[in-house]
């Protein structure tokens, strides 16, 4: 379980001990969530949902391995569990692969290739062992590609990588694999996301593992803690599925981003070091702490007789696990699919443990109840359960929302830290340089990319002010999986920012064509970035300046001559106040008194005009209600 993409953006400038403790939570076994797989997005350079990741091959012949932050996130989750599974799974791959087509599969062999670099260089740039890899997030599958790749991951001696199909929906995968020897021994598992518990009969007729390869995607109060428990249960009662993998990870990305708050547990403040332990946390520790890849689950699984389900799974070396849960329908529904209706309520559950098991003296107890205050019944351990005097026969009353778990392992707990340091908004006043020169990560903190890829840069020519900048690295469109805007952008800041100056040095290294813009009170994000509005200002390098409503510069608010060129520096300043906003040129008015009434509020970018080199130096923001 556990799953991101572009999710973690704002937990890798967490300061220390707050993101390592945050981790912790995550990964370290029997202290969290105790995660068993960690995925990650094969970063493509396109927007996956809630921001763009970096590729390690934006272009043909440059390979880069210690871009983004999934290399980083990858080697933590190792830190703390040697055993952690780790998938890759590509959403948007970068340009120069479609030949000019919106399309991953114009050169199987040039796609199979370019994937086959990043495992590659996952092992000899950190050390780190894919095991799983899969197609296309939730599009079409090329069932010669799927050969190809499993033919280039064996040329490479990668055997060991297994791989999963298609990250859609059930079919028409199953069907393909039955009906296709070949097909049939390349893919090892048959993942499906929002499954909705359920499976279809070709799936199962394909005797392959089956997982949820995506799921959960709610919101992480209790209803979300809910849907999450229900569902760790009965992916596999009703759908067979070995494997839930939870989106996402951690809830690290603005939240007015779409799916705002849909991770296990929130870290969205790195200024302030403030996050939070949600309840699906410890819905997840009730299975993964006291399971492991390799245990098996039980024939005796199934429903509860007045609502809820439990299951049972066993290492095979005497070790028995049971976990029941009686999620109400009403705290329990999920983002998606629709639940049909159904009823739990207050009931006696009799269980007998028969075979090797009527050996075991005492079963550990792990309880949770969602849905009242539940602070002091979020992951208790409560008395053991005595099992000698009484033939191995014992009854648990079962409320509604509440999760049991019993078990023969003794290495659960609820670990704790000391609280982090409260919320606090985005700082009013901000200001960065970008004058790092060995950067750790190649992104700027805070800048949350929504189009194109903004990277650290050093121009080796430029021995002065503008020696260390924030670049746009893309010079042509991804392979979208989203909508991606035509211009890039990258947002920063607090979103109930409304009045506010923004001052950044720009450079378009674009002549005649190129443009960049600094912006304010941007509205929208993620995979509806194409239709942000907001308060844009733009230069551009035939000499002419606009003042746009939306970034795709289709409300033009004011246009004029600007003494512009491309390969020069230029101060621009954008001050919003009310109705009102100006512009400076290298502290010169250029325009004022534009008019606006819509958005009130939003976040600060910059930006360029379709994809193209641009760079930026001393953002600076000073903000007001």
């Amino acid at each position: 379980m556990g799953q991101l993409y572009a999710t973690s953006r704002l937990l890798v400038n967490y300061p220390e001990p707050y993101r390592s403790q945050i981790l912790d939570y995550l990964f370290k076994p029997n202290f969290g969530a105790s995660l068993h797989i960690l995925k990650v997005e094969i970063g493509g350079d396109g927007q996956t949902t809630d921001g763009t990741e970096p590729s390690h091959m934006h272009y043909a012949l440059d390979e880069n391995y210690f871009r983004g932050y999934e290399w980083w996130l990858m080697k933590e989750a190792k830190k703390r569990n040697p055993n952690i599974i780790l998938m890759g799974l590509p959403w948007s791959f970068p340009g120069w692969l479609g030949k000019g087509f919106n399309w991953p599969y114009v050169n199987l062999q040039l796609t199979a290739y370019y994937i086959t670099t990043w495992i590659v260089g996952a092992k000899q740039h950190h050390d780190l062992d894919i095991d799983y890899i899969g197609i296309w997030n939730e599009r079409s599958f090329d069932i010669n590609y799927i050969k190809v790749l499993r033919k280039m991951l064996n040329d490479q001696g990668l055997h060991q990588v297994k791989i999963i199909a298609s990250d859609n929906l059930w079919e028409p995968i199953s069907t393909s694999i039955l009906f296709d020897p070949e097909l049939f021994k390349v893919v090892d598992v048959i993942g499906a996301h929002y499954p909705g518990t359920r499976t279809v009969k070709d799936a199962v007729l394909t005797e392959k593992k089956l997982w949820s390869s995506e799921d959960f995607s709610t919101v992480n109060s209790d209803l979300g803690a809910g849907c999450w428990g229900r569902i760790l249960n009965q992916n596999y009662i009703n759908g067979f599925m070995t494997s839930s993998i939870a989106w996402n990870l951690v809830a690290s990305y603005y939240p007015q981003l779409p799916y705002g708050r849909c991770g296990l547990m929130t870290a969205q403040e790195p200024w302030s070091g403030h996050y939070q332990v949600d309840s699906p946390i410890w819905v997840s520790a009730h299975t993964t702490q006291f399971t492991q890849p390799g245990w098996y689950y039980l024939k005796t699984v199934g429903h509860l007789e007045k609502g809820g389900s439990y299951v049972a799974l066993t290492d095979g070396l005497g070790n028995l696990t049971i976990i029941i849960e009686t999620m109400s329908h009403k705290h329990s529904m999920c983002i998606r699919p629709f639940l049909p209706y159904f009823n739990v309520s207050h009931q006696l559950a009799h269980f007998t443990l028969k075979g090797s098991f009527s050996e075991i003296p005492e079963l550990q107890v792990w309880y949770t109840k969602l849905g009242t205050p539940s602070e002091k019944y979020l992951f208790q351990q409560l008395d053991s359960i005595w099992l000698l005097d009484s033939g191995s026969n014992f009854t648990l009353e079962l409320e509604e929302d509440e999760l049991f778990t019993l078990t023969t392992l003794t290495s659960g707990r609820k670990g704790s830290y000391p609280p982090p340091p409260p919320s606090k908004p985005f700082p009013h006043s901000y200001k960065e340089d970008f004058n790092v020169d060995y950067p750790f990560f190649s992104e700027a903190p805070n800048f949350a990319d929504q189009t194109g890829v903004f990277e650290y840069f050093m121009n080796i020519e430029d021995p002065g002010e503008h020696r260390f900048t924030l670049r746009q690295v893309l010079n042509q469109r991804p392979i979208t999986w989203a909508a991606d805007a035509s211009s890039t952008i990258s947002i920063i800041g607090d979103y109930t920012w409304s009045n506010l100056t923004i001052k950044c040095d720009v450079y378009i290294e674009t002549p005649e064509r190129g443009g960049v813009f600094i912006a304010g009170r941007v509205n929208k994000g993620g995979i509806l970035i194409r239709s942000a509005r907001g308060i844009f200002f733009w230069i551009f390098s035939n000499g002419t300046y606009r003042v746009t409503g939306d970034l795709a510069g289709w409300l033009v608010y004011a246009m004029g001559h600007a003494d512009v060129t491309a390969k020069e520096w230029y101060t621009l300043t954008l001050t919003i106040k009310g109705h009102l906003s100006s512009g400076m040129l290298n502290g010169r008015p250029l325009w004022r008194k534009v008019h606006t009434s819509f958005p009130k509020n939003g976040w600060a970018a910059i930006g360029t005009h379709s994809f193209a080199f641009a760079q930026f130096d001393n953002f600076h923001v000073e903000a007001s209600h």
